[in-house]
């Protein structure tokens, strides 16, 4: 495998041309995709006995494969939640893959590991947890998600052995992510949802536990607020979910695997008052840290309850336990043992770049939302469908019905011009299709809000 048939260093200052020029670009298109099909008619054959050689491959990626994807740091790029990952935090993610670094365990990825660390730290701080409040580095909100919700179980579990025979259920709001009732499938737990499109609150939420049978309340061991809804960026009332949690015993979980970043943002921070009273965290650093994909995290309040339910036993593994391993073990407090270093590239873009300068790129996403529902409110033709909140913006276009964002969406995206998508939002009780601008990138100009609300005229 290591005996490789075309010039290694060519090929790397090949590699690290691609990626200065992608890096550097102000000009990148939003791609365009094609089907399956018409990919296989370009490029024929890539996978075969002899190979194709690498700079044949290479130039089919760069020629035919790499305009079919679409940026998720283009400045136009405002759908779903995209992301922007700095320079440095891109280049460092190079590092990071050349370095083969298993990130598992302090014995093998000690160097690694410590600068994940040093990202974590800072990370908990933005929480306001108390002293001794750490975690970790997963793939994403999922899996933060996840591990946060089986440490919460397994404790659960562990209070009483009735608990054991029981399928846990966890009450969260309609409004929140779709991974929420994603992960519950896999932990095999039950989801009551509160049915507020808008921010789950302590009244509905005490409703809602009362209104559950005695068997249900045995049941009941967890409650998961949203620190910023995906689709509209509506953050629930932590504090009194947090009040609710600690007088009925409850583990408290807040997603803000989107919202987190608003955390180091002055002018929404008190949006977040109560978050250091939850017992877990998911904030994903590839979303509004400005890092790579893939990049989430869990944080923990007590992490010891974590690694009771996380850390895995093996006869092979026993060496990493030893104390001659000297340190802290990631794999020990999340769903993954095999792991690469993922907060290393935010590790080196926070150092080269200070916390200053990240607040100031969150506070301007957050602007550009404002920015936008100004323009809306400006334009006859369209109108906004609630005020703005963290860096989202619902808006509908007048007269519209379904079809018609969805041909607006895609005629945007054909031409390479933007990609912003539809949504649905609760009037009432029924569901609206309406527009959403999500904005994290701090290029994104008013000039692109506008000329994106034109194209709906």
């Amino acid at each position: 495998m290591h005996k490789i048939d075309f010039d290694l260093v060519e090929m790397t200052m090949d590699t690290m041309k691609y990626v200065i020029d992608r890096v550097s670009s102000t000009t990148t298109k939003i791609g365009k995709p094609k089907k399956e099909e018409e990919l296989k008619a370009l490029v024929g054959e890539t996978v075969t006995e002899k190979g194709i050689g690498g700079e044949y491959a290479f130039n089919l990626w760069r020629k035919h494969l790499a305009k079919v994807n679409v940026p998720v740091d283009h400045p136009r790029n405002l759908a779903f939640v995209p992301a922007s990952p700095t320079r440095a935090a891109i280049m460092f993610d190079l590092v990071t893959a050349a370095s083969s670094i298993h990130g598992a365990y302090w014995m093998e990825g000690a160097g690694g590991i410590f600068c994940e660390n040093e990202a974590m730290r800072w990370m908990v701080s933005l929480t306001g947890l108390p002293e001794g409040a750490f975690g970790v580095f997963t793939s994403g909100g999922t899996a933060a998600n996840l591990s946060a919700i089986v440490a919460a179980r397994e404790n659960w579990r562990s209070s009483n052995a009735v608990h054991k025979l029981e399928k846990g259920l966890i009450i969260t709001s309609i409004g929140a992510h779709s991974s929420i009732k994603a992960m519950a499938k896999v932990a095999d737990i039950d989801v009551v949802l509160v049915d507020t499109e808008n921010r789950l609150e302590k009244e509905a939420l005490q409703d809602t536990i009362d209104a559950l049978s005695a068997e249900e309340k045995q049941r009941l061991f967890a409650v998961v607020g949203t620190g910023g809804t995906t689709n509209a960026g509506i953050v629930d009332d932590l504090e009194g979910i947090a009040q609710i949690c600690e007088k009925e015993n409850l583990w408290f979980h807040v997603d803000a695997a989107y919202g987190g970043g608003a955390l180091m943002a002055d002018s929404v921070r008190h949006l977040f008052n109560g978050i250091d009273k939850a017992d877990s965290i998911t904030i994903d650093p590839h979303k509004w840290m400005f890092s790579p994909y893939d990049c989430g995290a869990v944080i923990y309040k007590n992490p010891e309850l974590a690694k009771q339910a996380h850390s895995q036993q093996g006869s092979y593994l026993d060496i990493f336990k030893d104390e001659g391993a000297h340190g802290f073990n990631p794999t020990d407090y999340q769903i993954q043992l095999t792991r690469r270093v993922r907060g290393l590239p935010l590790w080196f873009s926070l150092a080269t770049h200070g916390t200053d300068r990240y607040k100031q790129a969150v506070e301007r996403g957050i602007e550009l939302a404002q920015i936008a529902g100004r323009l809306i409110e400006s334009m006859p033709h369209v109108e906004l469908v609630r005020e703005p909140s963290l860096s989202c913006v619902l808006y509908r276009r007048i007269g519209w019905k379904p079809e018609d964002y969805t041909h607006w969406t895609y005629e945007n995206h054909e031409s390479g011009f933007a990609l912003v998508t539809p949504t649905k939002w609760k009037s009432g009780d029924t569901f609206e299709t309406v527009s959403r601008f999500c904005f994290i990138n701090p290029d994104t100009t008013e000039n692109d809000i506008q000329m994106i609300l034109e194209t709906m005229v």
